[in-house]
């Protein structure tokens, strides 16, 4: 009986390494985001994911009326684009890209104001509030491998993670949202990755 419980105890750990290896190793490099969604931005402008610039870009998925880790982690962005803006490369080595998975609730008004809380009032600031259909947004979400749904409250469970993309729009790497999300290591990664 000992050793049914030894082995269950090496499977079990192997699977859970093989699951790591996975998500932080093998999956981050597969994305690839779809060329055929144009999403309207928070100022009344198109954005098209074919012509994207040729940019590192950090993308985070929310919704305006979330009760936790989407302001949180938002608030945190925020304080990264400053620190990015010092170093001379926001804007224009780096972009964010926040995208609302709640466009019927997040109106373009909605997510100008979401966006005016967080400083970015114009369209080239280098940060994007973006909103697209339904299907467009699934798209999107998909490619990242990033799960959301609405159990019909208001309030929508959705993943966790934001996705740190390289110039060529290859994932580099995933990083925990809310209070989980270090500022300071998605700093290093993306200025290790664009120097």
């Amino acid at each position: 009986m000992k050793k049914l419980y030894i082995t269950f105890g090496v499977l079990l750990v192997l699977g859970i390494s093989a699951g790591i290896l996975y998500l932080t190793i093998i999956r981050p490099g597969s994305a690839e985001l779809p060329k055929d969604v144009v999403m309207e931005t928070a100022f009344d402008e198109s954005y098209s994911f074919e012509n994207m610039p040729k940019k590192a870009r950090l993308i985070e998925f929310m919704y305006t009326n979330c009760p936790d880790v989407c302001p949180v982690t938002t608030l945190e962005m925020s304080k990264l684009r400053d620190e990015l803006e010092e170093a001379g490369v926001f804007g224009d080595e780096i972009e964010f890209i926040t995208i609302t998975i709640d466009p019927r609730q997040d109106t373009k008004e909605v997510l100008k104001d979401y966006a005016s809380l967080f400083n970015v009032d114009k369209e080239d600031d280098g940060w994007l509030f973006l909103r697209g259909s339904e299907e467009d947004t699934k798209k999107i979400t998909d490619s990242l491998n990033f799960l959301y749904r609405d159990p019909g409250t208001g309030d929508i469970i959705h993943s966790t993670f934001t996705y740190f993309l390289d110039k060529n729009n290859n994932l580099r790497e995933q990083f925990t949202m809310g209070s989980g999300f270090d500022k300071d290591k998605v700093y290093r990664r993306i200025m290790s990755t664009i120097n």
